[in-house]
């Protein structure tokens, strides 16, 4: 899956990568069926890897998606992290800041969601939006956007040093498909709670806001914090190249089972 990642320097043109790819799994036939079975397979090793990472509590993992209205951020978390416990795992959101929020600088509200040690974070949508909906809308210029590009890259630094695993994830979906995504909500009376006006008139800025992602994904895809362009028109296959990404950053970490205490005969004990 390495293929997805954005290396440091890269200038991105999301034009040129096809939100229809599926690797190596045929778009019909028994691909889909083929990569299922290996995301299920993924999931089951994520959640021993969270157990350690929970049991040794020395270091930390957050996910950061973003993506287009309807790119699949929330059927992703559903997805990929059905198999976690819900005790080391946290989904945080971050939606038009409150007064609060604005009397701080922008990262201050998004400091205060990291995941501890031992957890895994997931931001739905994040910091990102301060320099995506912000200058889209022209509520900051392109220089206080370079600004915040540098803070940004920063502050996922300052995470990556004390021990944080910074994945960031941009699910790449087509027009067309999010035209039909859209046209789903209105036609489901189980999904019309979702449907928005405002996702229209975001919609006709279709264009600039993919001029704002290249440009900042261009720019703080770090080697400590790297960028993942994620093909997401197929569902199926977006859950798999999360999967595969989450569970490889996992068991990069080489985490071991804490020992027992040093104290303790456990060919003594009884239990009565």
């Amino acid at each position: 899956m390495k293929e997805y990642r954005v290396r440091p320097g890269t200038k991105l043109n999301l034009g040129k990568l096809d939100p229809d790819d599926t690797g190596d799994y045929k778009k019909n036939g028994n691909g889909k069926t083929k990569a299922k079975g290996a995301t299920a397979e993924l999931i089951a090793r994520l959640g021993g890897l969270q157990e350690r990472l929970y049991a040794n509590a020395t270091r930390a993992l957050l996910i950061v998606l973003q993506g287009m209205d309807t790119s699949g951020k929330d059927g992703t978390i559903r997805n990929v992290m059905s198999g976690v416990n819900p005790q080391g795992c946290r989904v945080a959101t971050f939606k038009a800041p409150t007064p609060l929020e604005l009397a701080h600088d922008f990262l201050w509200r998004v400091h205060r969601e990291v995941p501890p040690k031992g957890h895994i974070g997931i931001f739905n949508r994040s910091h990102y939006e301060d320099v995506l909906i912000t200058r889209v809308h022209g509520l900051i210029t392109d220089k206080q956007a370079k600004q915040r590009f540098d803070q940004i890259k920063e502050f996922e630094e300052l995470l990556s040093e004390n021990g944080t695993v910074v994945l960031k994830f941009f699910l790449h979906i087509s027009k067309e498909e999010q035209r039909e995504r859209l046209e789903a909500r209105i036609r489901d009376p189980e999904k019309q709670w979702k449907f928005n006006e405002g996702d229209l008139e975001e919609r006709k800025l279709w264009n600039e806001y993919l001029a704002a992602f290249e440009d900042v994904i261009s720019a703080t895809s770090t080697d400590h914090a790297p960028w993942y362009v994620v093909p997401a028109n197929r569902k199926w296959y977006r859950d798999l190249v999360v999967a595969d990404t989450v569970v490889a950053a996992l068991e990069n970490m080489k985490l071991q089972c804490p020992p027992a205490p040093e104290d303790m005969d456990f060919d003594k004990l009884k239990i009565t």
